[in-house]
């Protein structure tokens, strides 16, 4: 058992400072031609982590059928020498600490965050005792600062149309942080109106599938397809006969009972699914869904129809539960910091070792770190897998009381 290793780099652009590792004409070691190790300028990642106090980060939803809001990271650093102090010239970072810059965290070698610093918030005291802290957020947080403007796509599938707002100039994300995974439905050729956020714009676009827009712990922004199939290989659990957990949470009731589903298509028509049985035992709990961006009427049918199916009974879910992950063997805790939102995990457990185990298949919705030199806490946010698709010849989820055809 061992504390993890995290890594903490920002990324400043020191071009202008002497004694940046950059080329300079007449220096005996830095200006000699034809060197491989001197660039002419630009954004060097620095490690400041032996400055680091503790690190916060967060990042996915809270619960299903909401859009992944862009991850949040609070970082402290000791600044007892002022050396993230905007205003102190003799600073080594002088000139480069400024809203917007790139930063990146990294647990064991394994990235978890990759965003920039919003704010740089200091605090001076008496006794010295100076702090600097970083608010960082996920880069994608940009496309919500981008707008577009007056303009009716084509149309096209889901992933297409993404691809197609990342590609304008207004956007232009480069092809290699994207993860785009292929769909089959088709999205309407709507007019997109002026003044459209990007971000709300995708989020809309992956809720029309319906399905996940994300971004990556490396940075990659992420698109997956309610079909997306799970697997066992490789799968992790936790509990009795994995990785050892703290803190459960369970939740059971009605927060994801849905059973009248209604979908609204983007100016077209309206689709309304109902499971009467449900209404008959807990009253009606109904699920809207407005403006899809599905091509069809008829697009909405299974949709609506499956949700209103397989949320109409009350969930016993594990909602959350966390590893501490300075008691884990080196293993397990690259194992966990492996995890990314939309894994598949096997929690099994018996509460207070009374009556019969219980094993439940859940999705990774949210992932959360706390880290100080002594402790790092993991925390993961579940939604149940209850409406993945049967997966052939997988082990566990080509069972038919584990995976459900389609929809």
């Amino acid at each position: 058992m061992a504390m993890t290793t995290p890594k903490v780099e920002v990324g400043f652009d020191l071009t202008d400072q002497p004694a940046a590792p950059f080329f300079r004409l007449d220096d005996n070691v830095q200006g000699r031609l034809d060197n491989t190790e001197y660039r002419l300028g630009g954004v060097l990642f620095y490690d400041v982590t032996d400055r680091v106090r503790s690190i916060d980060m967060g990042r996915g939803r809270a619960q299903t059928f909401t859009t992944f809001p862009a991850g949040q990271l609070d970082i402290e650093l000791n600044n007892h020498d002022r050396a993230f102090d905007p205003l102190y010239s003799a600073s080594p970072f002088a000139g480069a600490i400024v809203p917007q810059v790139e930063v990146r965290v990294s647990v064991n070698d394994e990235r978890t965050f990759t965003g920039l610093a919003e704010d740089w918030d200091l605090s001076y005291t008496n006794d010295g005792d100076s702090t600097a802290a970083i608010k960082g957020v996920e880069s994608i947080s940009n496309l919500n600062r981008r707008v577009l403007p007056q303009f009716t796509p084509s149309e096209e599938t889901a992933d297409s149309r993404i691809n197609t707002i990342l590609d304008r100039d207004e956007v232009q994300w480069p092809s290699s942080l994207r993860d785009i995974e292929s769909s089959a439905e088709l999205m309407g050729a709507y007019q997109v109106e002026s003044e459209t956020s990007v971000l709300e714009y995708l989020q809309n676009i992956s809720l029309s599938e319906p399905g996940s827009f994300f971004m990556s712990k490396d940075g990659k922004l992420v698109f997956r397809n309610r079909q997306t199939a799970p697997t066992s290989a490789d799968l992790v659990t936790f509990g009795t006969g994995g990785i050892a957990f703290d803190n459960l949470r369970v939740i059971y009731g009605s927060e994801l009972l849905f059973n009248q589903v209604i979908i609204n298509r983007y100016t077209g028509g309206t689709v309304t699914a109902t499971d009467q049985v449900s209404v008959n035992s807990y009253g009606l709990n109904d699920l809207t869904i407005e403006d899809s961006q599905a091509a069809t009427d008829a697009q909405l049918v299974p949709v609506a129809v499956g949700l209103a199916s397989l949320f109409s009974e009350p969930e016993y879910r594990v909602d959350a539960f966390d590893v501490q992950l300075h008691k884990a063997s080196l293993s397990d805790q690259n194992t966990v910091l492996g995890l990314e939102i939309g894994d598949v995990v096997l929690m099994e457990f018996t509460p207070n070792n009374i009556g019969d185990s219980i094993a439940q298949y859940g999705q990774i919705i949210r992932i959360d770190h706390t880290l100080t030199p002594n402790f790092h806490t993991v925390t993961f946010g579940l939604e149940e897998l209850r409406y993945q698709p049967i997966v052939l010849d997988d082990a566990v989820f080509g069972k038919l009381d584990v995976g459900t055809l389609s929809w």
